[in-house]
Parts: structure tokens; sequence; C-alpha cells
């Protein structure tokens, strides 16, 4: 008989085996159950019915009309739509590409004794904390060619004046999206390698020391390796979330100007709510899961720990 069985169960017969198993089984089924509906509610029923959005021609109080595959063979035809796929991904790479150098750099300082270690690593996570809209609010602010603090200092240390427009240049605004992107998700990715940095025994450090191993050997042969699927993880949730964002774009920029900061979570919202036609929405929207898809199982193949 399984050891987890209780004692008491132990020297029964099999029929009362039989109830305390089929108690259990039901107990679980109620712990999951309300999660398993929670999905099916907020997540399965909008998702399967965006798919079918996907497939009509749906204008805004009009009853829809099944077109089948037409919303996206006009995607395709749509230079806007692969103008705001080529953002998408150099917005996502550069900012992951970012925060997982930062983060780690951040996270190995962080694992070091120094005074007031505990306060910074508090203070740290504070732009983590703040509601997304506000802190984009006030970059927006920070951001303004009229009341931008970094124009000011800018002009008051001569390197330029009058500053630049930085949400009004296309190339400036998409660098400004990406900046507040990793200085948001920057304790994301800190605190997490920290807590993988943790995890590693001093031991294998000193024996690497002993053995004659510098600081950056040490770094690339104990710490990367034992810091691989902690890594893995941390930036598939960054790519998942940096390629669907959307509040930080759409507060900062809305997509401007002239397109160059549209990402496809922004280009649906705008084609949908703001042009009327749901179902073009959908279909852009439903467009960024392939690519999505393939690079996370591009970076499972690619960051699959070694089992050797």
């Amino acid at each position: 008989m399984s050891a987890s069985v209780p004692e008491y169960l132990a020297h029964r017969p099999a029929s009362s085996f039989r109830r305390w198993t089929e108690r259990e089984n039901v107990f679980s089924w109620l712990l999951i159950g309300p999660p398993i509906l929670f999905l099916i509610a907020l997540v399965g029923y909008p998702f399967l019915y965006g798919i079918w959005l996907s497939l009509q021609d749906r204008p805004v109080a009009h009853a829809g009309k099944f077109v089948g595959l037409a919303n996206f063979v006009a995607d395709f035809h749509d230079p806007v739509f692969w103008k705001v796929a080529v953002n998408t991904f150099v917005y996502t790479f550069f900012a992951t590409i970012l925060k997982m150098v930062g983060g780690l750099a951040l996270a190995l300082t962080m694992n070091q004794d120094f005074r007031f270690k505990n306060a910074i690593r508090a203070m740290m996570l504070l732009p983590f904390i703040v509601p997304t809209v506000l802190s984009t609010i006030a970059w927006m602010w920070m951001l303004d060619p009229g009341f931008s603090v970094i124009n000011w200092l800018l002009k008051y240390t001569g390197i330029a004046d009058p500053g630049p427009s930085w949400l009004g240049n296309p190339y400036l605004a998409m660098m400004s999206l990406i900046i507040v992107n990793v200085w948001r998700g920057l304790p994301f990715y800190a605190i997490t390698l920290l807590a993988g940095l943790q995890t590693i025994s001093p031991d294998l450090y000193e024996a690497a020391t002993i053995d004659g191993a510098s600081a950056w050997q040490r770094f690339i042969h104990v710490t990367l390796p034992l810091l691989r699927p902690v890594i893995f993880i941390v930036t598939m949730f960054s790519v998942i979330f940096t390629f669907a964002d959307f509040q930080l774009v759409y507060v900062l920029t809305r997509g401007g100007p002239a397109n160059a900061t549209h990402l496809f979570a922004t280009y649906a919202f705008d084609i949908a709510m703001g042009g009327g036609q749901l179902g073009m929405g959908a279909s852009v929207a439903l467009a960024m899961l392939p690519p999505l898809a393939l690079i996370i199982i591009a970076m499972s193949v690619y960051m699959k720990p070694n089992k050797s």
C-alpha cells in the first residue's frame, strides 16, 4: 500500500481505501475546478471569440459577415502591417537584450555584501510596482519638448539647444519606448536572477578559485550554466510581455509619429476601436501569435539546459 495512505487506513479493507481515494479525487477537483473555470471564462472564450471575429467582416454595431481568411490576406497586403511587424520585432529584441544584460549586472551587484543592500533592493522594485499608466505619464512629461527635464539638462550643459523632440522623431520615439520598457522591466529581471544566484553553492566558486579560475572564468563556467534555466524562464516571460505590450506604447506615443511606434497590440486596437473594424483588428492581433510561438520554440531549443 502507498506510503501516502494514512496509517489508520493501512489495515482497513480495500473498500475503505477506495472510498478514501474517491474523496481525495473529489477534493482535488474542487480545488482545481475554479482556476480552470476562470481560465475558460476569461482566457479561453475571448481567444476563441477573437478567432471567430477574425474570420468575419464585422463593423461596430453591425452584424458580422463570414469572409474566411480575407482579413488576413488584407493584412498581408497592408504596408502599415509590415511596418508594425518590424517595429514589434525591433522593440522586443532590443528591450529584451538590454533588460537581460542590465538585469544580470544588477543581480550580480545585489548579490555582493555592502551597506544598505536591503534598502537598495527594495528601491529597485519601485519601477515594477508603480502602475504602468502612472509611470508612463511621468515619462511622457520628462520627454515633452516644452517641459522635458532631459532637454533642460542638455541645454544647461550646452550639449543641445534646443533639445530634440523625443516623441516627435520616429527613431527617437522608438528609442524612448525601449528605454522606458527597459527601466520598467529591469527589476523583474534583476530580482529573479538574484534569486537564482543565491541558489548557487559558494563551494563551487571556491573549488573553481582553487583550480586557478579567474573571476571571468568563474562567471562563464559556473554562474552562467547554473543560471541558464532561470535566464530562460525570465527571458521567455519578458519576450511575451514585450511582444504584446500595449499600455506603455499607447499612453506614451499612441503608435506615432506616422506609425513609427505602432506594435501589433496598439495597431489592432486602433483598427478595431478607432476604425470600427472588429474583424480586421482581431486578425492583426492574432497575427502576432505564430511569430511569438516560433520565438518561444526557438528559445526553448537553444536555451534547453544540458542534462549531461
